[in-house]
């Protein structure tokens, strides 16, 4: 079988579930069936050095994303492309036309992945998406909930929609766990004795670190704790003047972006993520993989179908400060048999979205995809 170049389309390579998302699909594409290409803006991203060495990897010269669309058609024809790839709204627009006007045998398989919208203006704003989501050859939607959201919003007919969940480099993270070590300026958190709370994420409202904030406050009068917080963002300052207001500023520690998150994951006690909206949470999902007991926001709608309505984590309204810290201080409080328990039936469920079967799913998709005419 001749192998099928695949352009996989990203704003840039940088910290967050997208592109970690591409990097795993990337890295464990069957080589005999598949050349896989990486096309970039002109940015410098966080995970390009975990790309595989034989990954043909091409920045534009440009950063605007209106601007790459000649370009990437132009790439699109020159390295005879069969399948281009892309996730996040825009990138996926840029793509899609990208690949229409390359006027080559290149089809367009576009992901969406997060539920987006609520407002009138938002609303428009997807139906406008919608329209171009339906010039691509096929959707892949990274949740069942995501799915509802692109055939209630975007007006996607269902049958033009396939469910993938994000694959997780079981494998990798594990090389991560046993080979990484927290940086020697982070490593007397977790020496204190102290109960270890974590999160990650872009310090965003999407991700509502200001409810968790408020819950690790509540928890903290209760059982003495630390709070670490990966992810970088712009309202850092903000929250930090929130932990200040509650008096845990002492308690609280934004560490950044880290390239192996999974190493201090390992070391704390519990996963919480305090999301408005995700579309699926590959962040809870990896959290598992590193054997750490998950609370998660119940929010649209990924966290319920990752933890299978509560089997596998607890599962909190979105903004409740008080039940959020009650699973907190549930977890905290229960006894090393429990807790193992609950480790060991989160790690098999994180093999249920493991990069080596996640990828085949994506594999017989560009297949599937080159088929149809």
């Amino acid at each position: 079988m001749e192998k099928k170049n695949v352009l996989f389309f990203i704003y840039q390579m940088g910290g967050g579930g997208a592109a970690r998302t591409l990097l795993n699909i990337i890295n464990n594409l069957d080589r005999e069936k598949f050349a896989p290409k990486l096309v970039t803006l002109n940015f410098d991203g966080s995970y390009e050095h975990e790309l595989k060495s034989d990954v043909e990897f091409i920045k534009l010269r440009t950063t605007r994303l209106s601007r790459s669309i000649f370009s990437l058609s132009k790439i699109i024809k020159e390295k005879d492309i069969d399948i281009v790839f892309s996730t996040i709204p825009r990138v996926n627009t840029i793509a899609i036309l990208a690949t229409r006007l390359s006027f080559s045998k290149a089809k367009c398989v576009v992901r969406e992945a997060d539920n987006l919208g609520g407002t009138f203006k938002e609303d428009l704003q997807l139906r406008g998406f919608g329209m171009m989501y339906k010039l691509s050859n096929q959707v892949v939607s990274l949740s069942e909930g995501v799915k509802e959201n692109l055939v209630s919003k975007y007006k996607v007919k269902p049958s033009h929609i396939e469910v993938i969940y994000n694959p997780v480099d079981i494998q990798h993270i594990n090389h991560k766990i046993v080979t990484g070590k927290v940086d020697s300026q982070f490593q007397p958190i977790f020496e204190t004795g102290d109960k270890v709370i974590i999160t990650a994420g872009r310090l965003v409202e999407q991700k509502d670190q200001t409810t968790l904030l408020k819950a690790f406050a509540k928890v903290n009068e209760e059982i003495s704790s630390q709070l670490v917080i990966l992810g970088e963002g712009p309202l850092k300052d903000s929250l930090i003047s929130e932990a200040k207001q509650l008096n845990i500023e002492n308690r609280i520690h934004f560490i950044g972006f880290q390239s192996n998150p999974y190493i201090y994951f390992k070391h704390a006690d519990v996963f919480v993520l305090s999301s408005i909206h995700e579309g699926f949470s590959h962040v809870i999902a990896e959290a598992l993989a590193t054997k750490t007991p998950v609370v998660s926001t119940n929010c649209k709608s990924g966290p319920s179908e990752v933890l299978n309505g509560g089997e596998f984590g607890y599962l909190c309204p979105v903004g409740s400060v008080e039940e959020m810290k009650a699973y907190i201080l549930k977890v905290l409080k229960k006894e090393k048999d429990e807790v193992n328990q609950m480790i060991e039936h989160g790690y098999r469920r994180a093999h249920d979205f493991d990069a080596k079967k996640i990828v085949k799913q994506y594999e017989e998709i560009f297949l599937k995809t080159l088929r149809e005419k």
